[in-house]
C-alpha cells in the first residue's frame, strides 16, 4: 500500500540534508524542465502559483533523494543569493511553508550528502508516486536546446566574442540580417543547474539566409501582440542599460541583449548556434518583446 502524502513530507523533513535548491517562478525557473513557467510545474505536478515555489533538493538519513517544495520564494531566494557570494546559509524551511515533498531529484546535482547512503530513490511505499527524474540531455532535443541557451546567457562575453561582426553585411540590405557563419559556436548540454561543463565549438553553415532563424523571428512577432504562457519570455539584468532576453518556443530558442544581436538555438538543428545580427528590424523585437517580457522582482 502506498503511503500518504503526510509519510512522504515526514519522511523528506526527517534529518533532510540539503544539497541545493533552485526557483521556480515565472521569471526564472530551471528552463531543462519545460518552454514556459505552467510547464516547468507540470513537469512536477504543481499548479503555476503567480507566486512560484522554492524546490529544495536533498538527502534524508538513509540517503533517498527528495525534494522539498516550499512557498516561501524569498526564504529560498536569499539562500541561493548567499552561496552565490561563497557564503554559508542555513536553509531550513518552515513546515508550515512546505507544499509538497516530491521523491527523487528533477535535476542532475552533482554533490552528495557526507555520512549517509549513496544518494538513491525513496521506498515507493513511502514516497507514494514514482520518484522524480533529470530530462534525459544524453542526446539533443528540447531539454539540451534550452540548456545550451541557458549557457550563453550565463556565458554572454564567451560566445559572442566568438563572432565576426562582418560575416552579418548584408549588400543587398533591408530585412533582418541573419547567419548561420562559417566557425559560429557550437553548444553541448550545459547549465549550472546540471553541473554539466562548458559546451564546445565547432564548425557551423554558411553565411546566408535561413529558414528557421526566419520562422522563430516570426513567431516571436506574435508573442507581442498575442503574449504566449507566462515565462515564454523573460527579460534579466546584463550590464549597461541592456537587458538579456530569453525567448523559447516550439522547437527554438533565443537569447538576446538588447543592445546586441541575438542567438537562436533549434531543435532541428542539433547542437548549433545560429547568430542573428541586428539588422533594421532586430532592434524594435527586441525592445518590444523585453516589454511584455516577465521580470525578476
Amino acid at each position: 500500500m502506498a503511503g500518504t502524502d503526510e509519510d512522504a513530507v515526514a519522511a523528506a523533513d526527517d534529518a533532510l540534508y540539503v544539497l541545493t535548491a533552485v526557483l521556480l517562478t515565472p521569471a526564472k525557473f530551471p528552463s531543462v524542465l519545460g518552454d514556459d513557467y505552467p510547464e516547468a510545474c507540470a513537469a512536477l505536478g504543481l499548479a503555476p502559483l503567480a507566486d512560484g515555489y522554492g524546490l529544495v533538493l536533498g538527502q534524508d538519513g538513509d540517503g533517498a533523494r527528495w525534494t522539498v517544495v516550499v512557498d516561501d520564494v524569498a526564504l529560498v531566494a536569499v539562500a541561493i543569493a548567499s552561496w552565490d557570494c561563497g557564503m554559508e546559509h542555513d536553509l531550513s524551511p518552515d513546515e508550515r511553508t512546505v507544499v509538497a515533498a516530491l521523491p527523487g531529484w528533477p535535476l542532475a546535482v552533482a554533490v552528495a550528502a557526507p555520512g549517509v547512503p549513496e544518494p538513491h530513490d525513496p521506498d515507493p511505499r513511502v514516497a507514494g508516486r514514482a520518484p522524480l527524474t533529470p530530462p534525459d540531455t544524453s542526446v539533443w532535443g528540447p531539454a539540451q536546446r534550452r540548456l545550451g541557451a541557458d549557457e550563453i546567457a550565463l556565458q554572454w562575453a564567451r560566445w559572442r566574442e566568438q563572432i565576426n561582426d562582418r560575416e552579418f553585411l548584408n549588400p543587398a540590405g533591408g530585412g533582418l540580417e541573419n547567419s548561420a557563419s562559417s566557425g559560429a559556436p557550437e553548444v553541448g548540454a550545459s547549465s549550472r543547474d546540471t553541473g554539466h561543463g562548458p559546451g564546445s565549438t565547432g564548425q557551423g553553415r554558411t553565411p546566408g539566409g535561413h529558414n528557421g532563424i526566419r520562422r522563430v523571428l516570426a513567431e516571436a512577432r506574435t508573442y507581442v501582440d498575442a503574449p504566449p504562457p507566462l515565462g515564454r519570455v523573460r527579460s534579466s539584468f546584463a550590464p549597461g542599460d541592456a537587458r538579456t532576453l530569453r525567448a523559447d518556443g516550439p522547437g527554438w530558442s533565443l537569447v538576446a541583449r538588447t543592445d546586441d544581436i541575438a542567438f537562436v538555438l533549434l531543435d532541428d538543428e542539433p547542437g548549433e548556434i545560429l547568430p542573428v545580427g541586428r539588422g533594421p528590424e532586430l532592434p524594435g523585437l527586441l525592445q518590444a518583446l523585453d516589454k511584455m517580457a516577465v521580470r525578476p522582482l
